[in-house]
């Protein structure tokens, strides 16, 4: 044996996860699962604030744009969004393309877990993306090309805006932005998107919209509870380990949340005189979104101011829709953009640098005023406008190019808006019983004398508008014609008996909420 041993290099597979703190890992696999229950969250609560009659269709565009995510993601949209690799300051390459090159290096959002799981994490954010801005469909929108206009916009829209923030040669990253858990990317990114593609879908029938109120408010308070859970993941999970960040972004959460919730029934109550479970949702939901950018930045004492503060400025900012009279149906603009932009306007007040390295990896970053950095508020304003101008314009120019293609236009006939998409889209129903409207004289009335056998009684709406829409789409039915709506035609070789509902000045029903 020669006196200088040679070293080998053992063969065989090496543990790539000895870098990585077990519970790391751990925690951000469950918070991964956690954000992933905000996407049903998402769905329950746009489907019990639509009328019965799309509260179905709001489920499926939801969870369906959650399967075209995970798709885009794997494909492309990881890479575009956060690839390391990428030198210019707007969007990733294709370095990490179907996930090449992604496993157990220390992931470029923090070397406390590996990039494997830290692709996984942020995917969840980009769902939970495109299930909010795809409520924009609500009661009118075609669901075929609302998931194709998912695939472009997570690339064209949510990729660039996530790479601004957090990529490492992101414009924003580099600039200095404070946005701890997505308030450009996910919360104006969302409510801008939504409110673009409102404007391009146009308006609801109003004859259509006379006493509309949500359908079921149990539905909507089960969303905000799963919602509420998903989002202590979301928050708490954005520190990347188990560590006194995750616990500071949690908390501020909970503070931001139900201060806006209070907040938002007292400026209810101040109206209607009643104590809205409706109203303590939607502050909840308000102080959640502003606290997704600051959380993990700000202090406790500043997250109840912004609790307040984010619930009266998204509970007025519902008015604005009006102001611009683009139909955001489901007030996504109003609780998600104006929230996320709240928010991020405090970090530049309200940021502090004890909080920031409390996750014992950002030990040199600088807060806010509280920290005398006298910039970082034009560089938070810098950002939120850059934001909300690019995601609404490249929304809206993506929703028109997609609507110019034949058999992708965006929007339902004015007769499966009647009918309701459920039954235009999906011939399924949410409920699936006999219903009792509230307008029962939008029924046809109970006669006295039985019907002879073999008559089948054609129910009739209470408002002239609804029945000539439902006589012409039964005469397309009964013409055969293919291109008309899913209202089934007259059964043929049978009588047909139907009767109208009173329609005196008295007796003038009001619309039903269906």
């Amino acid at each position: 044996m020669s006196d200088t041993e040679s070293t080998e290099v053992p063969e065989g597979p090496v543990n790539l996860n000895l870098p990585f703190n077990a519970g790391d890992q751990a925690y951000i696999i469950v918070s991964s699962a956690m954000v992933l229950l905000m996407i049903p969250g998402i769905a329950f609560l746009y489907s019990g604030l639509a009328r019965r009659k799309s509260a179905l269709s709001l489920i499926w565009v939801v969870m369906m744009s959650f399967s075209v995510i995970v798709f885009q993601w794997y494909f492309w949209g990881y890479s575009l969004a956060l690839s390391s690799t990428a030198t210019n300051g707007f969007i990733g390459n294709l370095d990490k393309f179907g996930l090449r090159n992604t496993l157990g290096d220390a992931s470029p959002g923090s070397p406390l877990i590996p990039e494997l799981l830290y692709s996984f994490y942020q995917m969840q954010f980009c769902a939970v993306t495109a299930a909010l801005v795809i409520g924009a469909t609500a009661e009118r929108g075609r669901v075929v090309p609302a998931m194709v206009f998912t695939f472009f916009w997570a690339t064209l829209v949510y990729c660039p805006v996530a790479y601004w923030a957090w990529g490492l040669n992101g414009w924003g990253f580099k600039y200095g932005v404070l946005d701890y858990a997505g308030g450009g990317p996910v919360e104006i990114g969302s409510g801008m998107s939504a409110l673009a593609y409102s404007w391009v879908l146009g308006r609801r029938n109003e004859k259509m919209m006379l006493n509309f109120r949500p359908h079921n408010i149990s539905l909507i308070t089960l969303g905000t509870i799963l919602l509420w859970f998903g989002w202590l993941g979301f928050n708490g999970g954005s520190s990347f380990g188990a560590n006194l960040r995750a616990t500071m972004a949690c908390w501020n959460s909970c503070l931001t949340a139900m201060f806006a919730a209070m907040t938002w029934c007292l400026l209810d109550y101040r109206l209607a005189k009643k104590w809205s479970l409706v109203g303590w949702c939607s502050g909840t939901i308000s102080g959640l979104v502003a606290a997704t950018p600051a959380s993990g930045v700000i202090t406790p004492w500043a997250s109840i101011v912004l609790g307040v503060v984010s619930g009266i400025a998204c509970n007025f900012g519902t008015k604005i829709k009006f102001m611009i009279r683009i139909d955001d149906a489901l007030d996504v603009f109003a609780e998600h953009a104006i929230g996320g932009i709240v928010g991020l306007i405090f970090n530049g007040f309200f940021a502090a640098d004890y909080i920031i390295s409390l996750d014992g990896v950002n030990m040199t970053m600088t807060g806010g005023f509280l920290n005398q950095n006298w910039r970082q508020l034009y560089v938070q304003i810098a950002y939120i406008v850059a934001s909300c101008a690019y995601t609404f314009v490249m929304s809206a120019v993506i929703a028109k190019l997609i609507d110019l293609v034949p058999g992708l236009h965006l929007r339902a006939s004015s007769e499966a808006e009647l009918l309701g998409m459920d039954d235009d889209q999906h011939g399924e129903f949410a409920y699936d019983y006999v219903e009792v409207r509230r307008d029962y004289l939008a029924w046809t009335p109970a006669e006295k004398d039985p019907r002879e056998d073999g008559v089948v009684v054609i129910p009739q709406h209470g408002i002239d508008g609804h029945q000539e829409l439902a006589d012409s789409a039964m005469l397309r039915g009964q013409q055969g014609s293919k291109a008309g709506s899913s209202a089934p035609g007259t059964p043929p070789n049978e009588k047909v008996s139907s009767s109208k509902a009173p329609q005196s000045a008295n007796e003038m029903p009001t619309e039903a909420t269906q």
